[in-house]
């Protein structure tokens, strides 16, 4: 399917998974071989021993992506004894950055390019006065990269260097994300869903953890969302966010 017909006509879906979870790879992967579907998995490589399973699930047609290795977020989150945003600079961070790509080029040689995604979506450095975007740094080295936002991304508008997803909750229903889908199908826009961990039951909706990193997605309600998206492939196309960047890159050089 080329670029003019895709945004021309439908919309596109991209699933995107973060932090690299064993539960991913016994729920979600097989899922999504399953429906014939691929997805974009962001990792943290801090030791290249760990990544022998992403391998294969790279091999298989998903995309493997950039979560940098040391997964630095804002010193608001409470983690302790852990280097914060704010106290991070440029510099550090682009090491950060490239050592995860050094460690998953080694892994995976196959995959050329690949896309970035922000921990805990924050594109910043510092505070106050002192506080910069490294959104810059990303674009340099990636085609394109993910953050998060309300509006599904419009292809002639959005920056592909922070792309806006909807984080998906532990609470919510395959339903809840096949409406949000069709929405993007009405609108002729790129909605990309974040997954965390996988549950293999719906965890109820008053479990704080279904609301941050730990709440796990119905390992059912994902089935429900993947069987509806490969019965639907001529009106909406499911792809890795690398594909479909590169796919609107395409689209508007030929504008």
């Amino acid at each position: 399917m080329n670029q003019p017909q895709l945004w021309k006509d439908t919309g596109a879906v991209s699933l995107s998974f973060d932090d690299g979870s064993a539960s991913q790879l016994e729920i979600a992967v097989p899922t999504l071989n399953q429906f014939g579907l691929y997805a974009t998995f962001y990792i943290n490589p801090r030791t290249e021993t760990d990544l022998a399973p992403w391998r294969e699930v790279g091999l298989s047609g998903h995309e493997i992506g950039n979560h940098t290795v040391s997964h630095i977020c804002s010193r608001n989150f409470g983690w302790s004894n852990q280097k914060s945003l704010e106290t991070t600079s440029l510099a550090e961070m682009e090491d950060d950055i490239l050592l995860a790509e050094q460690h998953l080029r080694n892994l995976l040689p196959e995959q050329t390019e690949r896309t970035f995604c922000y921990p805990c979506y924050q594109n910043h450095v510092g505070e106050g006065l002192y506080r910069q975007s490294y959104v810059p740094i990303v674009a340099k080295h990636f085609p394109a990269a993910r953050g998060t936002g309300e509006a599904a991304n419009h292809p002639d508008l959005t920056d592909l260097h922070y792309l806006t997803s909807w984080i998906v909750s532990g609470w919510m229903s395959g339903n809840d994300l096949i409406q949000a889908a069709k929405a993007a199908m009405v609108q002729k826009r790129w909605i990309i869903f974040v997954f965390h961990g996988m549950s293999p039951e719906k965890p109820s909706m008053w479990d704080p953890a279904s609301y941050y990193h730990g709440g796990g997605f119905s390992g059912e309600e994902f089935e429900v969302l993947c069987q509806f998206l490969s019965h639907h492939t001529e009106e909406v196309q499911t792809n890795t966010i690398l594909n479909v960047a590169q796919q609107v890159r395409q689209w508007r050089a030929t504008k």
